[in-house]
């Protein structure tokens, strides 16, 4: 890491101790800007790195709810609006039993550089709680959600802050929440949440777009290497709809998709993953991998274990951060992998990012890679504010733009600074610059 940068460095992590997920992103991010500072030493006599690290707000609120045994039950929940330089803060809600302030920061961070690398006049944060939808009725989750929004409302709006879905909250979620908040206010606010439903103000290509745009995305780096998704055997992480929709887009292109995995195990299907059949148990039913595999045949279904033990030539990782980590990227290279693009946020751990850039493996980083969700929700935010309603062919035209121009960003990012082919410093100084730019032109924000 650069000199000048590792006392702003330390004074980041002493200043968030215990916060892990977000230490991580930070010194990521640090990793590839030394570069930038030899040109732009504005930037460091302006603190806009100390500023981009502090969040401009944190939100912390007691949610309170009752079960349908009629007991109390108490989560937190949390929206961190980290930086509004180029536009209303963006990102989504994630409510999952691990969420605690620092998993919100870290996402909050890398959803900065992520949203300024869409071109979309949007600001990056994050927010969620610790309250676990699994297993829960519908009642409850209406119950939750409308004592999540009943607090979060006051904080957002089409030109402040806009929510949207992640891990454990999709459309049933943002319709209960865009309810009560719309209940409170008084207001048919459209643009104050994205991810909503198609007849009620949502995008179509939304649901799709942040596995089609990590596929989209890596189809780019592979074109940079003369080849393409056609005849790839691909390995996928997840089961929920970033993967889903991360395999439909793969094998469309045609790729081979051989396994897919969730909590619990995973599943090897050499015939390719029945889309249909996995949308079915994962979507419909809420259940897991092991009924995809009682209903096809010629399926094993490995209960535990790791799905990257599964030889690939491409690997997309939509799962969870940390999950994919130096010893599971060691035998993926091994095992004839080419190019891996995240789906989800910070999948791979800095052990693995290092295995795959020392073993010359197309690397595309979530910040660009998993782009497509939060552009698209910027073009659901552009419909609701003309009243409007795209096709889907349009709308997916749309987002193959966003992805191809995110690709050739980081791409000539890198080139520019001396290392072709390096997308993780392409992405972080792309998304950087446009960014602290911004902030210097507006003053001391």
């Amino acid at each position: 890491m650069d000199a000048r940068l590792e006392a702003i460095r330390d004074t980041v992590l002493a200043r968030n101790p215990g916060e892990a997920e977000f230490h991580q992103a930070v010194v990521e991010v640090f990793e590839s800007l030394g570069p930038v500072h030899d040109r732009h030493p504005e930037f460091l006599e302006a603190a806009i790195l100390e500023r981009l690290c502090e969040p401009e707000r944190q939100i912390i609120f007691r949610v309170p709810w009752t079960d349908d045994q009629g007991r109390v039950q108490i989560n937190r929940g949390f929206r961190v609006e980290f930086n509004s330089a180029l536009g209303p803060y963006k990102g989504g809600l994630r409510f999952h039993p691990s969420v605690y302030l620092g998993i919100v920061k870290f996402l909050g961070f890398e959803q900065i550089f992520k949203n300024a690398l869409t071109g979309m006049p949007i600001g990056g944060g994050k927010g969620g709680s610790d309250f676990d939808p699994r297993g829960r009725s519908d009642a409850e989750v209406m119950r939750f959600c409308q004592s999540f929004m009943t607090e979060l409302y006051r904080h957002i709006g089409e030109y402040t802050d806009v929510p949207a879905g992640d891990i454990g909250v999709g459309g049933r979620e943002i319709g209960y929440l865009f309810g009560q908040y719309k209940r409170i206010t008084n207001r048919y606010e459209s643009g104050v949440l994205t991810g909503k439903g198609i007849s009620w103000g949502g995008s179509l290509v939304r649901p799709e777009a942040t596995g089609f745009g990590t596929v989209i995305f890596t189809e780019e780096m592979l074109k940079t290497r003369g080849t393409s998704f056609d005849g790839q055997r691909v390995v996928v992480s997840g089961s929920g709809n970033v993967a889903i929709n991360a395999v439909a887009k793969a094998q469309s292109l045609g790729a081979t998709v051989v396994a897919c995995s969730d909590s619990s195990g995973y599943v090897v299907d050499e015939a390719g993953i029945d889309v249909g059949l996995l949308r079915q148990v994962k979507e419909v039913e809420r259940g897991r991998l092991k009924d995809y595999a009682l209903r096809r045949s010629g399926v094993a279904y490995v209960e535990a274990g790791s799905v990257w033990d599964v030889d690939a030539t491409v690997a997309l990782p939509c799962a969870t951060q940390n999950e994919l980590d130096g010893d599971a990227a060691a035998r993926l290279v091994r095992n004839g992998l080419i190019a891996i693009g995240e789906g989800a946020n910070m999948p791979s751990t800095r052990e693995a990012v290092a295995v795959f850039q020392e073993a010359g493996v197309l690397f595309g980083p979530g910040k660009a890679a998993n782009a497509g969700g939060v552009a698209t929700s910027a073009l659901e935010m552009q419909q609701n504010a003309s009243r409007d309603s795209w096709s889907f062919e349009h709308t997916e035209q749309r987002l193959t733009d966003i992805m191809v121009g995110i690709h050739h960003r980081c791409a000539s990012t890198a080139d520019e600074y001396g290392e072709p082919g390096n997308y993780v410093l392409g992405a972080n100084i792309g998304g950087f610059v446009k960014v602290a730019d911004a902030m210097l032109a507006q003053g001391l924000i």
